[in-house]
């Protein structure tokens, strides 16, 4: 899944200086990641369901957030970087160890820094704001007391320029809750159906006019919709996907270049798509990612190689972690294993761990260590 916080700037404007230089060598490189025994996040080997980046501390490199536990209590921690795409200091985030499946870094009391919200399963969903220094305390709870929450997104849902929070929760109602512009989110709304098995929602301006839609991936054969923002309320509604699918996460991109956004989808097995978007805003064409029914878990999208177009990261469970490098915005995908080993990989994002402005890849492993990959540039 792509997930919206203030880190996003800094790699931005990295890859902004680099895109000036980068058509002088371009057609004389090739992108790969590789990954040494050096390349984790710490040596315990724990029940890590989510995994995320930003500047924690204020020095200008990407430190990393790791949310472990899931159905069991554990302890959420914090890696920092050391600005050499080495971790080489980590802490506990919090007192508490709980059952957690998500961890996002934003600003949301707006002072500067980023904070964190934790989503738990079966428990309060906690905020941890920053003191500036990169220590956090807690601050409070935020969505239902004990929902089944299985991810958080954040986003700006109601345009007034501060950081909401989204709640998908397995087979009870999703959540909004509405950031006060002090990171105080009393306020809340639901969207969805009652018994949704939501896994993810992406957030995002489907329809162009300017505000939020949400893209709901769901498990349990539920259909897969997206509800589009209509003056603050999502009630009408898009269908995408078969109608009985087990989609574990979702993630947007142009992946033809035709102007229109596409959905590409993480299922459990049976093959992962992209379903194609166009000018009236139905996703009836699609094309097979893979032919293989992987069980995929997590998803992400970023221009890894930096060659205009759209590629794609997928976490799965028992297989190797893949790349699809985007051939030219033809529909045509390279795919890459990122390492010869299966683990079951509960997220995966692209991320600038060594500040080289390429996109790295760090990945959340359930009883295995927690990797990252470097990019690199292959020579022909």
């Amino acid at each position: 899944m792509q997930r919206q916080t203030d880190t996003n700037f800094c790699m931005k404007k990295n890859l902004f200086l680099l895109a000036l230089v980068a058509p002088l060598f371009l057609k004389a490189q090739v992108r790969s990641y590789y990954n040494t025994d050096r390349f984790v996040f710490g040596i315990a080997q724990q029940r890590t369901a989510s995994i995320t980046s930003g500047d924690i501390d204020g020095d200008g490199d990407m430190d990393v957030v790791v949310a472990n536990g899931r159905n069991w209590p554990d302890q959420n921690e914090v890696f920092i970087n050391n600005g050499d795409a080495k971790f080489t200091t980590s802490y506990s985030l919090g007192r508490y160890k709980s059952t957690s499946y998500a961890a996002e870094l934003a600003d949301f009391d707006n002072d500067g820094d980023l904070d964190v919200a934790v989503g738990n399963d079966m428990a309060p969903n906690r905020l941890y704001f920053n003191d500036g220094q990169g220590h956090f305390e807690f601050h409070g709870t935020f969505g239902a007391l004990n929902a089944p929450t299985r991810n958080l997104t954040l986003s700006d849902i109601d345009g007034d320029g501060d950081t909401d929070i989204l709640i998908t929760n397995r087979g009870v109602q999703n959540e909004i809750c509405y950031n006060d512009g002090s990171g105080n989110f009393k306020l809340v709304s639901k969207f969805g159906e009652a018994e949704d098995a939501t896994i993810d929602v992406e957030a995002h301006d489907m329809d162009g006019d300017g505000d939020v839609d949400l893209i709901l991936a769901n498990r349990d054969q539920q259909q897969n919709y997206i509800y589009l923002n209509e003056a603050g309320a999502f009630e009408k509604r898009i269908r995408f996907g078969t109608g009985k699918d087990e989609t574990r996460a979702v993630a947007i991109g142009d992946f033809n270049a035709d102007g229109y956004w596409d959905i590409v989808t993480a299922n459990i097995d049976e093959p992962n798509r992209i379903y194609l978007g166009n000018r009236k805003l139905n996703f009836n064409k699609s094309i097979v990612l893979d032919e293989i029914a992987d069980r995929s878990y997590s998803i992400d999208v970023h221009d890894f190689d930096i060659d205009g177009d759209d590629d794609i990261v997928i976490g799965n469970a028992g297989m190797p972690n893949v790349i699809y490098s985007n051939i030219k915005s033809k529909l045509k995908f390279v795919k890459t294993e990122l390492k010869n080993t299966t683990y079951n990989t509960y997220d995966i994002q692209f991320t600038d761990i060594n500040k080289d402005g390429y996109f790295d890849v760090i990945e959340a492993n359930s009883e295995a260590l927690n990797l990252f990959y470097l990019n690199f540039r292959n020579s022909k």
